[in-house]
């Protein structure tokens, strides 16, 4: 029990400590962690031993964690990495909710000229620019969105999926009723679509919604059952996640470090400027579910060895063709 709770927190850990890494070297400047060997000046060398000794550092607070709750059994712990994860998509949904709407009326504004009578000449040039607009108007909303997410424990998928719906219907109305349409009100379907698509995989998973193509699995035992769950999440699930994350933002050329970094947008014009957060998107999706599958790993485990408090779901079965 102790070895598969400190195997799935050194996991998240680890994890962790390469987000953390990555901000510090490509957001802030640090030197990384493998320059140690590159010969730095001597005001780099520590940035850089930081940086490596971070990751002996997280996985070391997971031990040590997990050796100071040693009568903690492994469901309470899956339950726990549910619900960082079920923060994660929280916020990340009231994000895109927050984002989505600001720039859609921002673009909206721009579009019919109507940003300088409102704020400006200055401020109407500045909220043509995707650095500005990113740094002053989406991660104001991102934080307010982290911070709702703590108050609402709501996901709201179905809210998000009526939004999209919302947002191609707006399309077909201005478009065949007043002979209106922009490009911005196309990137908002893209922008909701996509966070649906992928926020929503975490959650999925947790409430066995995938379909899953049922052979033999319906036909095993519960312990078999948890050995063929604890082996698919490491094996197919971990590993998917972990080649995303390092192969996303391994550079700063990266498929989602590049966007971010450079607040990338559509060539559209006047269309929204939220093709970097689409970037982002996919570093979101590998993120929670790498957290989901780690407390997917401790429940298998758990069912595998019988503990008590199996987690039931209504629905079991239901999508099982």
């Amino acid at each position: 029990m102790l070895l598969s709770r400190c195997f799935a927190w050194c996991v998240v850990a680890t994890m962790s400590v390469f987000l953390l890494n990555n901000y510090l070297t490509h957001w802030r400047g640090w030197p990384g962690a493998s320059s140690i060997f590159d010969g730095l000046a001597a005001g780099q060398t520590g940035f850089a031993l930081g940086q490596m000794l971070l990751y002996a550092t997280g996985p070391a607070a997971a031990v040590a964690y997990v050796l100071t709750t040693k009568t903690r059994s492994l469901r309470p712990d899956s339950e726990t990495l549910y619900a960082i994860t079920a923060y994660i998509i929280r916020a990340s949904f009231w994000a895109v909710f927050f984002i989505g709407l600001s720039d859609m009326v921002i673009s909206f504004l721009r579009v019919e000229g109507l940003l300088p009578a409102l704020f400006g000449d200055k401020m109407a040039i500045d909220l043509g620019r995707s650095v500005y607009r990113g740094l002053w108007v989406h991660f104001p909303m991102l934080a307010l969105g982290c911070a709702l997410a703590v108050y609402h424990r709501g996901l709201g998928f179905p809210w998000l999926a009526l939004l999209v719906v919302g947002a191609e219907l707006l399309i077909v109305l201005t478009r065949f009723i007043f002979s209106y349409e922009q490009a911005f009100m196309a990137d908002l379907v893209r922008f909701w679509y996509a966070a649906l698509f992928l926020f929503a995989s975490a959650y999925t998973l947790l409430e066995e919604g995938h379909v899953r193509v049922d052979v033999l699995y319906s036909g095993f035992s519960d312990r078999t059952r948890g050995v063929v769950n604890a082996l698919g999440c490491v094996l197919l699930g971990m590993s998917l996640c972990a080649v995303v994350i390092y192969f996303g933002m391994a550079g700063k050329s990266t498929v989602i470090n590049g966007p971010l970094l450079i607040f990338e947008t559509t060539q559209t014009g006047f269309g929204m400027y939220v093709k970097y957060w689409m970037a982002g998107f996919l570093g979101i999706f590998a993120i929670s579910m790498l957290i989901q599958f780690s407390g997917y790993f401790l429940e298998s485990i758990a069912d595998y060895r019988g503990d008590p408090g199996k987690r039931v779901i209504e629905s079991e079965g239901a999508l099982e063709a």
